[in-house]
């Protein structure tokens, strides 16, 4: 028998191992000063392309201002307990009421946490008799709400609906000998490589198959569809999305999340999420925030169209260059680059002091081993000078991969053990 803890000593896990040379600077990195197109990291003025304020909402003027009422009107604490219990206000229905109407369902449930809002609905949506199928690229936040699941679960290929054909298929064969149902999970943006998931496609697939289609669209809430409703409303299949899960940290700049659906779903997670029955509602200076925020999203559609502005600035003059974007969709922006992890920690830093872009590093294991991706997230807070600036250190730092000179900064300084 072993000691519990001796295994960490073994095996820190597959970004715990990087700890010694990441810490402070590639991972928990300190981005410092107000949040927006250019911020502190490590005392000098950089531009950011890592924070997921799509809209530019965090330090608009009317936000801050209804942000600083409410903090003096209420605290931090009010209200205090679960909803279930006494933690339930006019404002918190106020705002569900709010939602519910903007992406066009019966009826929203606002959530404490984003998380633990969709890790607890799939556990309230399913028993041991229902089969899960979703997507192999989903969120962390969605594996871990699966993983609670005591029945059959199965993935399909990213995107691919055949392949998600063929595990409904295996789903239907299982649920009849059950009695269940299936649940089917997609993203309506995937975060990392910004795809929209194909959820008029999946949709289609009612005629042919019996399932719940449940979608996490953190990413497409507030910058997606006309009126900025998601991923659903640009495709067009809103109405045929039976759980709608969306979160207030991104276009909303804030914390917490929604779950929208008919009423009579609703009302079963309100009763049934644990996440929500067992945990402390969320704070009404939060709530106050995000009604305003809202407001924002659905009546100043000139934020959203500048948002659009720089994204298409930015994805066309790094297309112009011949980056690869892979196959985005969504203003999530992903630049892959051929390389080592030891080339791409050099470039990175390169990236950051020399030329003061700040962006998300991501590589092997969570890419295939080889390739670099450099993740940006242009927002409305951004400009034509900040774009056109990460243009041309763009292409600098390629050449130099190419020509490997970040090769032999990673041999002379001895990062490539």
């Amino acid at each position: 028998m072993k000691d519990l803890f001796d295994k960490i000593v073994d095996n820190k896990g597959p970004l715990g191992k990087y700890a010694e040379v990441a810490e402070g600077y590639f991972a928990f990195p300190k981005l410092e000063g107000p949040i927006g197109n250019r911020m502190y990291f490590r005392g000098k003025k950089v531009i950011t392309w890592s924070v997921n304020d799509y809209l530019g909402l965090a330090n608009h003027p009317d936000v801050r201002r209804v942000d600083v009422e409410a903090s003096k009107k209420y605290g931090s604490a009010y209200p205090m307990g679960a909803r279930l219990m006494s933690g339930h206000t006019e404002l918190h229905e106020k705002l569900e009421n709010e939602l519910a109407d903007f992406v066009n369902k019966e009826k929203a449930y606002v959530l404490n946490f984003g998380y633990q809002g969709i890790l607890s609905t799939i556990d309230s949506l399913v028993s041991k008799n229902d089969v899960i199928v979703y997507d192999i690229d989903s969120h962390a936040c969605i594996v871990d709400g699966v993983r609670l699941h005591m029945g059959k679960r199965f993935t399909y290929q990213h995107n691919d609906i055949d392949s998600l054909c063929k595990n409904l298929d295996r789903a239907t064969k299982i649920a009849e000998k059950t009695g269940g149902g299936i649940l089917v999970i997609s993203e309506g943006v995937f975060g990392m490589r910004g795809e929209q998931g194909k959820i008029k496609e999946i949709v289609q697939l009612k005629n042919k198959y019996k399932f719940r289609l449940l979608v996490d669209d953190a990413h497409g809430f507030g910058t997606l569809g006309p009126t900025g409703a998601g991923a659903g409303e640009e495709q067009g299949v809103q109405n045929e999305i039976d759980v709608y899960f969306a979160t207030f940290a991104k276009s909303m700049a804030s914390t917490g999340a929604f779950i929208a659906a008919d009423e009579m779903i609703i009302n079963f997670l309100k009763y049934n999420m644990r996440s929500q029955v067992f945990a402390k509602s969320l704070q009404m200076q939060l709530v106050e925030g995000a009604l305003k925020r809202l407001d924002l999203i659905k009546n100043c559609p000139e934020i959203r169209k500048n948002l659009w502005s720089n994204v298409n600035n930015l994805q066309n003059g790094l297309k112009e260059q011949d980056f690869d974007l892979g196959t985005t969709q969504s203003c999530v922006t992903p630049v892959f680059l051929k390389g080592s992890i030891h080339e791409a920690m050099v470039m990175v830093r390169e990236l950051r002091e020399k030329y003061r872009i700040f962006c998300s590093i991501v590589v092997y294991p969570v890419i295939p081993k080889g390739l670099i991706l450099l993740r940006l997230i242009p927002t409305a807070s951004h400009n034509i000078d900040d774009i056109e600036e990460t243009l041309e250190a763009f292409s600098k730092i390629r050449s130099k991969l190419k020509d490997g000179t970040y090769q032999k900064i990673a041999q002379k300084i001895g990062v490539t053990s």
